[in-house]
């Protein structure tokens, strides 16, 4: 199982980092998803984006990567009421199916038990 558990943290380490860079090129599209009732939309963007590349690259080092994990979760929690307020008001986001944005809410949950996974001890 080690093997396959070094392959997918570094899979998850690499999209995370790559989905935070994506806050910077495609800030618009966060921004435009930003629930209504939260102030700072773009600083909030840049924010989650920078610690999505952080904590992405530091998943893949062995001395931080429970902490890296502990981190990504907090933060995949702290961003579930933008995919909530997406899949509560598809009405919103013509572009996506009532689905697609139902499996996006669903898809950070497995998300969250992924990284849950990486802030167990190794195996010895």
């Amino acid at each position: 199982m080690q093997p396959i558990r070094e392959i997918l943290k570094w899979l998850f380490g690499v999209l995370f980092a790559l989905a935070g860079a994506n806050h910077f090129i495609n800030t618009g599209f966060y921004v435009g998803i930003m629930p209504p009732y939260l102030p700072w939309h773009t600083a909030l963007v840049y924010a989650s984006g920078a610690a999505e590349i952080i904590l992405g690259l530091a998943l893949l080092f062995r001395r931080v990567e429970r902490l890296a994990a502990w981190g990504m979760i907090v933060l995949m929690i702290a961003v579930t009421p933008v995919h909530i307020q997406m899949a509560i008001h598809p009405e919103l986001y013509p572009d996506y199916s009532q689905a697609a944005l139902w499996d996006r809410l669903l898809l950070q949950g497995v998300l969250i038990g992924l990284a849950f996974w990486f802030t167990r001890p190794r195996p010895v």
